[in-house]
């Protein structure tokens, strides 16, 4: 049996969901060009959860929460998520890690100094 996600992976999801949503708005893909075509609604973490994340997790594992989810449906949903907006759009982001966010915090740490 699969483990069921982790705190640190939980937390890794919704900073993927903020960094995702940034990107997406950074290159004008607000949700309008992304799945509604009629009206311009820019992302926020919430709506990438809720519009992305969690229909593709229904039809991908037929779970309805993200707190069912295991490590491996969080890798699944993810690469889908990430094929995805690289084939469509040019747009990938990474997951995060502890590894991501230390190398993150060292490049602010360099431009800022």
């Amino acid at each position: 049996m699969d483990k069921p996600r982790t705190e640190s992976q939980n937390k890794a999801l919704h900073l993927y969901f903020s960094h995702l949503a940034e990107i997406l708005n950074d290159n004008n893909l607000d949700m309008r060009k992304v799945l509604k075509p009629s009206i311009s609604i820019p992302w926020t973490p919430q709506t990438i959860k809720e519009n992305l994340w969690k229909p593709i997790m229904k039809i991908q594992t037929g779970k309805s929460s993200t707190t069912e989810m295991t490590t491996k449906d969080i890798n699944e949903v993810y690469d889908t998520i990430n094929r995805h907006l690289g084939e469509q759009f040019g747009i990938t982001v990474e997951f995060p890690s502890i590894e991501s966010l230390i190398n993150e915090s060292r490049i602010r740490d360099k431009t800022t100094t």
